[in-house]
């Protein structure tokens, strides 16, 4: 199974579910494009107010699927693409949408699980949650504009920890660093994520869109940055031009042997030898 993602209607409230048993959730590259055809649909529909994303089975999601990555992430054109359409396109869909959405965080979120969870605007996890980005164990960086995301999420501080020193944090150190809105316990999580979502889909519709739009200006400044600096949409071809072409390539690295050394320690279940 390659994963899915599942898309639930009760009411003005939807349920976006990240599902990859056995995985974790973690996303595969068809998820991720799920991902932003979820929300691409969800920005156009007026009957909903609220969203909630979570994932199957007691975990968020533990990263990016890692069998996947043999077969297109030592090729740089094909690693731009998964990057910069596949992956930040989905994450784009969220940061546009003008829908309020809360991250049901529990178990696992790693890697991309960070990364969708900091596209969310409240985000409630259960004590046990695990909060990581250890892609330096597999010998890669986190792409720009990912990256640029997260540390405006979780602060320059924790987000050097996590990808410099792979650093895995618990719920409590993620509510000190202002990434969590609330800290609850495992079973509590489900219900204080559908208590919120009702709540905020009792409230006037219109100003939470306009509330989202008014807080993306004012608070995704980041980002922002990380656009201007490393290439347009993501529906575009990312162009470098002029003699900064060569260094500001974030792809270059893709068919260095400390990249296939990474991915390939972590499918043969052996320490990396870097």
């Amino acid at each position: 199974m390659v994963g899915s993602v599942s898309v639930a209607h009760e009411g003005a409230v939807v349920w976006v579910t990240l599902v990859h048993p056995g995985k974790f959730n973690a996303m595969s590259r068809s998820m991720w494009i799920a991902l932003r055809s979820a929300f691409v649909a969800l920005q156009s529909d007026a009957s909903v107010r609220c969203v909630v994303v979570r994932g199957e089975g007691g975990d968020f999601c533990a990263g990016g699927d890692i069998a996947e990555y043999p077969k297109f992430r030592f090729d740089p054109v094909q690693l731009r693409h998964f990057h910069e359409i596949e992956v930040w396109g989905a994450l784009q869909a969220m940061l546009d949408c003008d829908l309020p959405i809360v991250a049901q965080l529990e178990g696992n979120c790693m890697g991309a699980g960070v990364q969708i969870a900091s596209c969310c605007d409240l985000r409630i996890a259960s004590a046990n949650t695990r909060f990581g980005a250890p892609i330096a164990r597999l010998g890669f960086p986190m792409a720009a504009r990912e990256a640029s995301l997260v540390a405006s999420a979780v602060g320059a501080t924790t987000a050097r920890a996590m990808l410099l020193a792979a650093e895995v944090f618990d719920a409590a150190h993620m509510q000190a660093c202002g990434f969590l809105t609330r800290t609850v316990s495992s079973v509590q999580v489900a219900r204080a994520c559908a208590d919120t979502a009702q709540r905020i889909a009792a409230l006037a519709p219109q100003a939470a869109r306009l509330n989202k739009q008014t807080l993306r200006v004012i608070f995704d400044k980041n980002t922002a940055v990380a656009l201007v600096k490393y290439g347009p949409s993501a529906t575009e071809n990312i162009a470098f031009e002029g003699d900064q072409a060569a260094d500001l390539d974030p792809y270059a690295y893709a068919d260095s042997a400390e990249h296939r050394e990474g991915i390939a320690a972590f499918l043969d279940k052996r320490p990396p030898q870097f």
